[in-house]
């Protein structure tokens, strides 16, 4: 088999609500997705959802490396190699873990498609399905309660509250969030390295003076200080987890050694794809710690491939994979399935997308 054409282009795709976290607010979003044809007539699709502020990419640099590394890197290979390939271009695109991950996506598309079966299935099937949290960004308390409510009503069983810019606000928000939903629904609470570890302690203490539970605390500290995480993971009684700490396969390790935290979020598009991902999740699982798969603000198809990973491996918990939902203008709308807060893959060969 080889690869005869492959093909990238961008898609503009604004929120249909803009949401605010405690270093941004965002309202649009830009994909780059790739188009990979073979001579067996099979084609396989990556995406990638490049982040300025977490990844250092835009569209541009994904096109560019597209353009100068990806294209003639695969073009008459044979995809099915897919370590031969990830590996030698992991070299070049090692500061590109979007565009990375986009080659990853599109080889596994292939490879799914050439075996009948869904990636998940081939990943190792551990699941059919999982339950996904909605995210909540930083609002007015009273709105806040009123998207918490609304959230309920589309069927989601847990939600992501974020915050870090006030510990005040943070405190009530969540409080106010729960009493308003009852103990029925699972709450998660995101600083976005916004607190220090004073305030990470202090809104740990203050919501359980209240008896407010919560499922967990999501990167509360700032990436370059690593053993503020280990602080507040010593100090607080909800489980601490690393978001923006973690990129690859040695942040996870020197997480692990010192054991700075309780959780990872793995993301694809921080970590440059699949195959990365089950790596830091090998080295996740050794270390006793659960995983949670995240995403950014991502097409539906990148969502999929996040899917298809969580749905692989035991020690992966929680998935908080909803970045396409508010998406307006999404090629690949429809590629996982959502029904009443749980995501479901296509069941189809490889990621279940062909575009017409």
């Amino acid at each position: 088999m080889k690869i005869t054409r492959l093909e990238a282009w961008e898609v503009r795709m604004p929120l249909k609500e803009p949401y605010t976290i405690s270093y941004e607010t965002i309202s649009e979003t830009s994909n780059v997705f790739m188009r990979v044809e073979t001579d067996y007539g099979i084609t396989g699709y990556g995406c990638a959802a490049p982040d300025l502020p977490l990844t250092n990419e835009t569209a541009e640099t994904v096109l560019s490396a597209f353009r100068s590394v990806i294209e003639p890197g695969l073009k008459g290979k044979d995809p099915l190699r897919m370590t031969w390939h990830l590996t030698r271009l992991k070299k070049f695109l090692s500061e590109q873990p979007s565009a990375l991950a986009m080659v990853d996506m599109a080889l596994y598309d292939i490879l799914g498609k050439v075996a009948g079966l869904p990636v998940y299935m081939l990943l190792g099937g551990y699941r059919k399905h999982i339950k996904t949290s909605f995210t909540i960004g930083i609002m007015p308390i009273d709105d806040a309660v009123e998207k918490a409510i609304e959230c309920v009503k589309r069927g989601f069983k847990s939600l992501k509250i974020k915050g870090g810019v006030n510990v005040e606000e943070d405190i009530e928000r969540v409080v106010r969030v729960r009493e308003t939903l009852g103990n029925r629904i699972e709450l998660r609470f995101d600083a976005n390295q916004g607190y220090t570890v004073e305030n990470a302690i202090e809104f740990v203490d203050a919501i359980r003076a209240r008896n407010v539970d919560l499922e967990l605390l999501e990167q509360p500290t700032v990436k370059e200080k690593p053993g503020w995480l280990g602080k507040v993971t010593r100090n607080v009684t909800v489980p601490v987890m690393a978001d923006e700490s973690i990129f690859n396969l040695r942040d996870v390790f020197k997480l692990a050694r010192r054991d700075l935290v309780d959780m990872v979020n793995i993301k694809l598009m921080k970590c440059g794809g699949i195959s990365e991902a089950l790596l830091i999740d090998s080295v996740a699982s050794a270390a006793n710690f659960e995983v949670m798969v995240g995403c950014m603000d991502e097409s539906a198809l990148s969502i999929a491939a996040g899917l298809h990973f969580a749905l692989s491996r035991e020690n992966v918990a929680y998935a908080d994979l909803d970045g396409h939902l508010d998406l307006i203008g999404d090629p690949t709308d429809g590629t996982v399935i959502l029904k009443d807060g749980v995501l479901y893959p296509q069941n189809k060969p490889g990621f279940g997308f062909l575009l017409d």
